[in-house]
Parts: C-alpha cells; sequence; structure tokens
C-alpha cells in the first residue's frame, strides 16, 4: 500500500499494519513525541471504564489501550483486522484475562445488538473504507446509554499550528520512520490519511447522524488529536444535545 493510495481497501490496510506490527507501538511513541501515552490517558478517562462493564475497543492493534481499560475492571473486547497486531497482543497480554483479541472488521462487527456499555475506537475510524457505516455498526452494538468516545487525528484550528504540522507530516515523520519502522511507506500512508481526514466539527456531525447525541469534542495537543464523545439514547429516549 504505497503513500498515495488511500483507497483503504480492507485487505490492504491489514496487509499494512500486519507489516509494522512488531515494532508498531515504540514507533509510534518516537513519531508522536510520547504524546501517545498521554492521548491514551484521555481516552481512558474519557470512557469512564467501570469494573463489570463490557467495552468494545476497535482497532486495539496490540491491546495497549485495552489493557489501560481493563485495569479498572471491566472486561475488554479488543477487536482489530490486522492478524498480525491480534498475535502480538495475545503474546503481550497472555495473562490478562479481562482482554479478549477478537478478528473482526469494523464495517461488519460480529456482535450482537446491544452488547457493549461503551464502544471506543483510537486512531482507526480514519483507517476505515466507509466510517458513516462503521459508526452505524458501533452504534447497533452499543447498549442503549452506552458511551462512544472516538480518539483521531484531526486539524489544528490555528493556522500556523496547523502549517507547522503538516510540515512535519510532510518532512519529519518520514525520517523518523525510516529509522524506527519496519515498514516505512506506511508511515507516508498514515501522513497522507491524516491530511485527508475529516476535521473536528465533521466527525461530530457524523457521530449525530449515526443516532448518538450528546456529541461533543476536545482537542489535544493543539488539535493534533481530537476527542470526541458522546452516548446511544437510552431506550424510549431522544436525548436532547
Amino acid at each position: 500500500m504505497s503513500s498515495a493510495d488511500l483507497t483503504k481497501k480492507p485487505a490492504d490496510v491489514a496487509a499494512m499494519f500486519d507489516r509494522v506490527s512488531r515494532r508498531y507501538d515504540m514507533t509510534n511513541a518516537m513519531l508522536s513525541g510520547g504524546n501517545a501515552a498521554l492521548w491514551r490517558v484521555a481516552t481512558v478517562k474519557a470512557v469512564n471504564p467501570r469494573p463489570g462493564e463490557r467495552i468494545l475497543d476497535l482497532a486495539a492493534g496490540t491491546g495497549t489501550s485495552s489493557e489501560a481499560l481493563a485495569r479498572s475492571g471491566a472486561r475488554v473486547v479488543a477487536a482489530d483486522f490486522s492478524k498480525g497486531m491480534l498475535a502480538v497482543g495475545r503474546a503481550r497480554l497472555k495473562d490478562e484475562s479481562r482482554v479478549e483479541f477478537v478478528f473482526a472488521d469494523a464495517l461488519a462487527l460480529p456482535f450482537g445488538d446491544e452488547e457493549f456499555d461503551a464502544v471506543t475506537i483510537s486512531f482507526g475510524l480514519r483507517n476505515v473504507a466507509d466510517p458513516h457505516r462503521a459508526l452505524a455498526e458501533m452504534y447497533r452494538v452499543a447498549k442503549p446509554g452506552a458511551r462512544i468516545v472516538i480518539c483521531e487525528f484531526s486539524k489544528p484550528p490555528i493556522a500556523p499550528v496547523r502549517a507547522a504540522y503538516f510540515a512535519y507530516l510532510d518532512r519529519v515523520m518520514p525520517v523518523v520512520s525510516r529509522l524506527a519502522s519496519s515498514n516505512a511507506p506506511a508511515y507516508g500512508y498514515l501522513g497522507d490519511s491524516i491530511k485527508a481526514w475529516a476535521d473536528q466539527t465533521t466527525l461530530a456531525a457524523w457521530m449525530r447522524e449515526a443516532g448518538f447525541r450528546q456529541v461533543r469534542y476536545r482537542n489535544l495537543t493543539g488539535g493534533i488529536v481530537a476527542l470526541h464523545r458522546g452516548v446511544k439514547p437510552a431506550a424510549g429516549v431522544w436525548a436532547s444535545e
């Protein structure tokens, strides 16, 4: 999958992540300047996992976010469509009984209706071929009253910050990825996909269209990342914004 290929064919995207799975977490830490851990903390806080809850962590990769969610006592399904990522995650968390790794396509989730108390996806919605369908699937598997949390790269609202960030994506990240990653071209795709992705208000609108209510977002790291939250209305209730 080349840096210019943003068609996001599921098999191609999965193969790309398979190839970077072994060094994925280390490379992410380097490319984010250590911010990846801070974004994960903010995401877990937004999900607000509780003991006994069942939480779906989509695009879970090697399970770093799933592990953090499970510390609350929640049971976490770590779902991903990269078998390489899942293999690394299963090996890394083989002693964590509260995390279950499941091969799953976000466009056709292998779960029943209204199974989860919370659904979250970090840096994965951008990679699916049809984000609207993925949001509809997330809505379907969420229980009435369930929380949805989406952590995703976004557009810094301040023009100089946005320009500096896009310059980093174009010039600095390719150099770092060649040094740190087992598949540097995959990170060329990463930069291109970030620049082509929806901004904060657009993603919020998509969430509302999917049926979620009380949709809000806040920027992290100057808007490089945005954390979107919403709620599936309780049965028979149309929650106000």
